[in-house]
């Protein structure tokens, strides 16, 4: 795994501005830089050996005349077929590297090399004679690729951070992504929050071409259900499509181990690892945060070496801000701290690590799914009953069993689900910030997205949503930012083009149904792991912070945040303390909530107020 960086046009100091922006990504890639400057563009370079590691898999890399030059982040693992086909065609190599053959292939096939790709990549490719420059980035997003123009020039990076590093740049908050990022809890691409800075979108590219930028979707997620699909056939297709997923997964040339916890995506991903390292993080010793003694069962019964850390309050705490910069962007999912652990211990041990992200997506795997079911006989009673129920349940001022059931109830899809992750409503956001500060429902961005699948079924628009903005705005995310700042690569073998083939036409219900969610993935899992295991209800990544915030010193960390200077800027703090105290009092969990506004606040300290991003005793605010 790797990290590019890069800017067009003429630049004073052009030296020491790519050593800069290609230094603050030395995470990504500590074993080796590299820079390529000609007239019209400087591109930067960190390199994490993988596949190919003498020094012959160096970038930036070259075709045969020098024509075309690459740099790229990820891995092909479809390569060494593409390299044969590529020879077959006239090519000459000089490396073993996956990075050259998506070279050459652009040379043979242009836009069309991306079709042929099996694997997770962002490159950029500059044309020397033509002065032009071409990015890409993989299918789901599982790497990442920023941009903005500044003063005239493109400038690109893995990571925000390097693009901060340009000269020019003007960094400025972007209020509109405060406002998605309240309702989701992460701010959903393309916006970034910073103004001006872009995400090129999971499966689309970019060409800059005579100082303009074009962007176009090359590939799209689209459920087409066969209901002609039994459940043993669907579940064969699955044990074999992912049986060889796990193995193109695992082809690199260091060792690779896999995250584990008690789920059964991560356990299905570990069966196929007897004899080599798993890893897991845990809090304390309530099962309800604890996971390791369910992976070590299993890492004893499937032949793995266990390497476990269990993360006290002040760990956890003290490395919030340090998360927080090496994420970029806010971002309030509380598993992401342990994520950060689980990669820092498995870097110990391992380059590459494999990891379950994206069966939830694909093959229907969060309990919310179930909810058009469970409405199902409630939207027969008609609609302005219906109606009329919510609006009396709104009124309430109280909370009650079935409120949220009643309210949501008289609601389509479209309106009541924005995502997996729905965090401070409409009225909530605008008790909470400046009224100066403008708030937007969130259904303004997930519309466009759902008139895509308007002839699918409530579960597929669902899936297809969070495919979209759930688990790139935040899953994938924060799986490449914790690994890599640990200079760990993390593969995802759910998401690979074959496996995606088989999901794509599962019929409804061999995803979701009275049962369970991820039904036939779970009956492939069955044939590799214990039963227990393999239809064990989803949990998701289990982190004490609703306790944390009723406990001190935490409870008075974060209401001194709320009452900073900075707080002040865009929130009304004695809404947010409303907030903390009833959570204390245990009147409501506001848990995720408060986390949400606190979070962005270590964020805007580090990447605006100056303070350091190093892990101390506790994230207090600078002065």
């Amino acid at each position: 795994m790797c990290g590019l960086t890069g800017f067009t046009g003429e630049v004073l100091d052009y030296n020491e501005v790519i050593g800069k922006m290609t230094d603050v990504i030395t995470h990504r890639g500590p074993d080796s830089s590299g820079v390529y400057t000609d007239d019209g563009i400087c591109m930067g370079f960190r390199r994490l050996s993988i596949i190919d590691i003498a020094a012959t898999g160096d970038q930036p890399i070259y075709n045969e005349d020098k024509n075309l030059v690459i740099t790229f982040n990820g891995e092909i693992y479809n390569y060494q077929q593409l390299r044969e086909e590529l020879i077959g065609l006239g090519h000459q190599f000089y490396t073993h590297t996956d990075t050259e053959v998506i070279l050459h292939g652009f040379e043979e096939w242009q836009e069309k090399v991306l079709d042929r790709l099996r694997g997770m990549f962002c490159f950029a490719i500059w044309n020397r004679q033509e002065k032009s420059l071409f990015m890409a980035r993989d299918f789901f997003g599982i790497k990442p690729m920023h941009y903005a123009m500044v003063d005239g020039h493109l400038v690109y990076g893995s990571e925000i951070k390097s693009i901060l590093e340009f000269p020019g740049f003007e960094k400025k908050l972007n209020l509109k992504a405060l406002d998605s990022y309240l309702s989701f809890e992460y701010v959903v691409p393309p916006q970034t929050m910073f103004e001006g800075i872009t995400v090129l979108l999971p499966g689309h590219y970019l060409w800059y071409k005579d100082g303009k930028v074009t962007t176009t979707r090359y590939w799209e997620p689209k459920f087409e259900e066969d209901d002609s699909i039994t459940e043993e056939q669907a579940v064969k297709m699955i044990e074999d499509v992912f049986e060889d997923s796990v193995q193109a997964h695992r082809i690199a040339d260091v060792e690779v181990g896999c995250f584990l916890s008690s789920g059964v995506d991560s356990s299905y991903v570990a069966s196929y690892f007897g004899g080599q390292k798993s890893f897991t993080v845990g809090f304390g010793e309530d099962i309800r945060y604890n996971e390791i003694s369910y992976a070590q069962d299993l890492s004893k019964e499937v032949g793995l070496e266990h390497h476990y850390k269990m993360i006290s309050p002040e760990e956890y705490w003290g490395n919030i801000k340090k998360v927080q910069y090496h994420m970029d962007q806010p971002e309030a999912d509380a598993s992401c701290i342990a994520l950060y652990f689980v990669s820092k211990i498995a870097s110990q041990y391992v380059k590459v690590v494999l990891s379950g992200e994206g069966a939830d997506e694909l093959f229907g795997g969060y309990n919310i799914y179930h909810e058009p079911d469970d409405m199902a006989r409630y939207k027969k009673v008609p609609l302005p009953i219906r109606k009329a129920l919510a609006k009396l349940a709104e009124a309430m001022p109280f909370r009650f069993k079935g409120k949220n059931f009643l309210i949501r109830g008289a609601q389509d899809i479209e309106e009541s689900f924005i995502g997996n992750c729905s965090m401070i409503t409409m009225k909530e956001k605008r008790a909470i910030l400046r009224p100066e500060i403008p708030v937007s429902r969130p259904q303004e961005l997930t519309k466009p997205i759902y008139d895509r699948v308007k002839d699918k079924d409530d579960v597929t628009k669902m899936q297809y949503l969070d495919l979209h903005v759930w688990m790139a705005g935040d899953i994938l995310l924060k799986a490449d930012r914790m690994s890599m700042a640990n200079s760990l690569e993390l593969r995802v073998p759910f998401l690979d083009k074959n496996v995606w083939e088989v999901a794509r036409h599962l019929p409804k219900n061999l995803r979701v149904n009275s049962q369970n969610t991820k039904y036939a993935m779970r009956k492939a899992a069955e044939r590799h792991l214990p039963q227990s295991t393999a239809q064990k209800k989803k949990l998701g990544f289990p982190v004490p912070t609703r306790v944390w915030l009723r406990e001190e010193p935490y409870y008075t960390i974060v209401k001194n945040a709320f009452q900073s200077e900075t707080s002040k800027k865009f929130f009304n703090p004695d809404a947010l303390i409303k907030l903390l105290d009833e959570h204390k009092a245990g009147k409501v969990d506001n848990n995720r909530k408060i986390w949400t506004v606190f979070v962005f606040l270590m964020w805007y300290d580090v990447y605006f107020n100056g303070a350091s991003h190093e892990p101390g005793s506790e994230p207090v605010m600078s002065k």
